[in-house]
């Protein structure tokens, strides 16, 4: 067979993903805060693009306030009239003495008394202090020569966001040269600061040097720490009580100084910063009726530049190029806007359906979820489900029931025993927290017991499954609840 190159024409259908089409499923699946940075970020790179700015109100003069109370007279197009510099009329008026930076001699911060509401200079601090920062200042106050303090150091940057210290003695030694004495002696000196129970291995040593520092070394706690921390674990009282020879009623005692105690110290300290939710789009409930309405506020209301659309109307004072360059800016700018547009859209419709689908939830709570899959609301506003997939993530919606993830309104059925409507393994969930939250602390509710519970409510749930939404609502086993 011979090898031959020729031309040949073929008919086909293939789905091109054009860069603007990309750029409208990247703006779909953008959260809020997302979305934000996106918008500047295209501002700064697209010369067309512009913030719209409010003008600001000008003042009327009083003869044309004067004529716009007056009805049945038309109101005259409001005058400003300009100041020239060169004319000091109004500057006659001004006290410049309110404003000079005089300097008393008899004045001072100490016996001036600040408002109850004035904001304190530690509100304007770019970065809290944290862990390491609040360990290195206490060490100002020990008196270590330079190789004691290479290793105070190096055992305060082997902390970890707890408190607890994460390398060895050989450890200390090997990095700071020292030898194991010295290492022990500076982790014994760190420990002694603030807060207690800072720098040790553990759990459990944490809590014996919190006991230490309130001088309970022979305290019934104590042993019980040191020595039965696994029954402690497990809230096995009568146990512990057999073990040291004590009554139960002694032990649940011992248990208030225990809980008193802080298993991670270091947690205090933490400067990490809290990152709250802001709600994409809001649902009220007005007389009888739910109203949708998108979250805009803070985001920049994008136009077209008048000046370089212009511009581009004299296309004798542009050469080809910046012509050629400003057009294609233009596009990019009008598709960018009808992007948003179109995500503000679909975003509306998509709460809309989850709204239809899911009234008695908005009406009763969590508990009167109902089962719900992507393809139910694609079907309903004629999407894809892939495109429900992309708005409903990283999304949340702020209802009368609460702040909620557009996620979390779809969940897959669980049938009932009767026969009748399916229920949503999200409204299951709810209620095992209402039942263990319901629970007798002496007597706690087992899987077993939560699954019968369950059955006798239509809802035929095995014991693995209660165990799994257990654990997925972050619920202790039984064991661990107990409290006699």
């Amino acid at each position: 067979m011979a090898l031959e190159l020729r031309q040949q024409l073929k008919l086909a259908q293939k789905l091109v993903m054009t860069p603007q089409l990309r750029q409208a499923i990247k703006l779909l699946q953008l959260n809020r805060l997302e979305l934000t940075d996106a918008l500047q970020a295209e501002i700064e790179q697209n010369p067309l693009l512009e913030e719209v700015i409010d003008e600001p109100n000008q003042l009327a003069t009083v003869s044309d306030t004067l004529a716009a109370e007056e009805p049945g007279e038309a109101t005259e197009a409001v005058v400003t009239t300009p100041v020239s510099g060169d004319t000091p009329a109004g500057l006659a008026e001004i006290n410049w003495a309110d404003y000079s930076n005089n300097f008393d001699t008899d004045f001072s911060f100490a016996r001036e008394a600040p408002a109850a509401d004035a904001p304190s200079q530690f509100d304007f601090i770019s970065i809290q202090p944290g862990l390491s920062a609040h360990m290195q200042w206490q060490l100002t106050d020990i008196d270590l020569n330079d190789q004691e303090m290479d290793v105070a150091l190096f055992i305060i940057g082997n902390l970890d966001r707890h408190g607890f210290l994460r390398v060895e003695i050989a450890d200390i030694c090997a990095d700071a040269g020292c030898t194991p004495e010295t290492a022990a002696r500076i982790l014994a000196r760190i420990q002694e600061l603030d807060p207690p129970g800072i720098a040790a291995r553990n759990i459990q040593e944490s809590l014996l040097l919190q006991l230490k520092r309130q001088h309970l070394e022979n305290s019934l706690a104590y042993r019980i720490i040191r020595d039965h921390i696994n029954l402690l674990e497990t809230r096995n009282y009568t146990l512990i009580a057999r073990q040291t020879g004590e009554t139960v009623r002694n032990v649940q005692k011992e248990m208030d100084v225990i809980t008193a105690l802080t298993p991670f110290p270091g947690n205090e300290f933490s400067n990490e910063q809290i990152n709250y939710v802001v709600p994409d789009v809001y649902v009220f409930k007005v007389d009888s009726e739910y109203v949708i309405q998108l979250n805009n506020e803070g985001l920049p209301q994008l136009k077209l530049s008048d000046e370089y659309l212009a511009l581009l109307k004299q296309k004798r004072n542009l050469n080809q190029e910046s012509t050629s360059y400003l057009r294609e800016k233009q596009r990019s700018a009008e598709w960018f806007i009808k992007s948003l547009q179109q995500r503000q859209r679909t975003i509306y419709k998509v709460m809309e359906s989850i709204l239809k689908f899911q009234r008695d939830f908005f009406e009763n709570g969590p508990g009167h979820l109902k089962p719900l899959i992507l393809r139910d609301v694609a079907n309903d506003i004629e999407m894809h489900e892939s495109t429900v997939s992309r708005v409903t993530s990283n999304k949340y919606a702020h209802t009368p029931q609460g702040i909620y993830e557009l996620k979390y309104f779809f969940s897959t059925a669980v049938a009932t025993t009767d026969g009748g409507e399916s229920v949503a393994s999200e409204s299951i969930r709810n209620r095992i927290r209402q039942l263990v939250h319901a629970e007798n602390p002496a007597q706690p509710l087992s899987d077993n017991k939560i699954s019968s519970l369950l059955a006798r409510e239509n809802i035929q749930v095995a014991r693995r499954t209660v165990a799994k939404y257990r654990d997925q609502l972050g619920i202790l086993p039984v064991k661990f609840r107990r409290k006699k």
